[in-house]
């Protein structure tokens, strides 16, 4: 236990944002550089190193987040990282993104704040990069074994280095024209500054792993020719198929799906515009979905210089405590403040978008939409409630259906899907197609990061078996009750 008394003698404390009308200056990332150093091995300290650690059940990668608190409160960055990187690829992914799980299980969140695990996590990486101690793992030997892993996103990055470090030849297919999936384009730079995503790509390039960017698999380059070429394919190609809004004057400009509004913004970010095609500047913005998708357009929507911004959701709006039927150390759902929230605009709950309205040009001018209850179970527009708001700008962030089927990977290979609409594959992560194998949303659906990671892991552990007859990895961490997780 790294304090007996930590988490009497320290409250909790966590990492400093920066001012808002200095942040909207500029898309770095929110939170002040080297805040979290000088508190951390206190906030470490916290940690109670439970008998039965329930921040291990919270967290679906299995981090050991009691060994590498201890380290962090002695200041032993080197065994700290160690431990982190034993289970986890991409601390500085999840350090950032995840929505930490494991802090809504720490043992100590029963009647106290819990541990600021997900803070923790973080400094140990990033000390870790500044020390040194994160270098290639190159294989010993070659396997001669080759595999194809589709989609760079955390599922495949994770699979293709867990595989590169076993032995295996691997090639990584993106059909962006950079690596990185949705924490390249879907993920804002004021969440991620992608210099993290670009050093964990040379670090895997060092170890071996190829990378063959503006590939779509099934339209550039088919399936079956592409399961010819390699010993095995793993797909990680994600959820990407976002569910639409079929309401009158849809077909409206200036009505875009999220993913197809941030991947601009950041586009601008790596130089690849002097400007976004699509712009909030000087418009009013309305953002339909009350995730994190949609806090991602609220706070892009700042940065570009939006005259307002309204932010959507048709469930009410959770509450600041537990519910009773999400008891701990279920992951609750319960109302967020994000950063991009912090910075301004409006939240509306118990609403539902009836129609949009537009100009003679065709564009967007106004929402109109009711408020919602729940009768019998069953959301109901309350009589007399109807309104429109200004609407210049519209983005639709409520959430993935499934893989994209219309590039023919999903037919071409042949596979099955099971009831909801995902890849099916079995405990080792095989398709109904053998060689073959499906981790993170393709398979799961949507989901957090956390998930992509361990389902990468676990998917390479399941292909290593299948090309060796014994895996040399580590055992993976299997799906568990998805009501514990999301």
């Amino acid at each position: 236990m790294a304090d007996p008394k930590g988490f009497l003698n320290h409250g909790r404390e966590v990492a400093k944002s920066r001012p808002v009308d200095v942040r909207l200056k500029d898309w770095n990332e929110v939170y002040a550089p080297g805040s979290l150093l000088p508190i951390i091995s206190k906030q470490a300290s916290r940690c109670m190193d439970c008998g039965i650690p329930f921040c291990h059940n919270g967290c679906p990668l299995g981090n050991l987040i009691p060994e590498w608190n201890d380290y962090a409160y002695r200041e032993d960055w080197a065994a700290a990282s160690e431990r982190l990187h034993a289970t986890n690829n991409f601390p500085e992914f999840t350090g950032r993104l995840c929505p930490a799980p494991c802090e809504s299980a720490c043992v100590l969140g029963i009647n106290q704040p819990a541990v600021t695990i997900k803070n923790v996590e973080v400094s140990i990486i990033d000390k870790a990069w500044d020390t040194g101690d994160v270098a290639p793992q190159a294989p010993e030997r070659l396997s001669g074994k080759t595999v194809a892993v589709i989609g760079s996103g955390p599922a495949g990055l994770a699979a293709a280095q867990q595989l590169t470090r076993a032995g295996h030849t691997v090639a990584v297919y993106e059909r962006a024209d950079r690596i990185g999936g949705l924490l390249r384009y879907g993920i804002p730079e004021f969440k991620m500054e992608k210099r993290h995503i670009n050093r964990r790509i040379e670090q895997m390039r060092a170890e071996g792993t190829r990378f063959r960017t503006g590939i779509e698999i099934g339209r550039d380059l088919k399936a079956t020719d592409l399961k010819k070429r390699y010993d095995a394919v793993v797909i990680a190609a994600g959820a990407t198929t976002a569910r639409d809004l079929p309401v009158p004057g849809r077909e409206l400009a200036g009505i875009h799906q999220a993913m197809e509004y941030l991947p601009l913004a950041n586009k601008v970010q790596e130089g690849d515009f002097v400007a976004p095609p699509i712009t909030a500047e000087g418009k009013h913005v309305v953002v339909i979905g009350g995730g994190d998708t949609g806090a991602d357009c609220v706070g892009t929507a700042h940065r570009q210089g939006a005259a307002s911004v309204t932010q959507l959701e048709i469930m009410p709006r959770p509450g600041e405590d537990r519910n009773v039927s999400q008891p701990w150390p279920t992951f609750p759902m319960l109302y967020k403040v994000t950063s991009a929230h912090e910075e301004g605009g409006e939240r509306v709950y118990s609403v539902s978008t009836t129609h949009f309205e537009g100009d003679e040009d065709g564009n967007v001018q106004f929402l109109h939409l009711t408020e919602v209850e729940f009768i019998d179970g069953r959301l109901t527009p309350k009589p007399g409630t109807e309104r429109k708001i200004p609407a210049q700008l519209v983005t639709l962030a409520m959430g993935f259906t499934g893989t994209d089927r219309d590039n023919g990977l999903v037919d071409q290979f042949g596979l099955d899907l099971d009831e909801r609409g995902n890849i099916a594959r079995d405990a080792d992560f095989q398709t109904n197609i053998p060689s073959v194998f499906v981790a993170g949303d393709a398979g799961r659906g949507q989901s957090l990061i956390v998930w992509a990671i361990a389902e990468g892991r676990s998917a390479a552990r399941g292909c290593d078996r299948f090309l060796t007859g014994a895996s040399e990895l580590p055992a993976p961490i299997r799906p568990t009750d998805r009501s514990l997780m999301v």
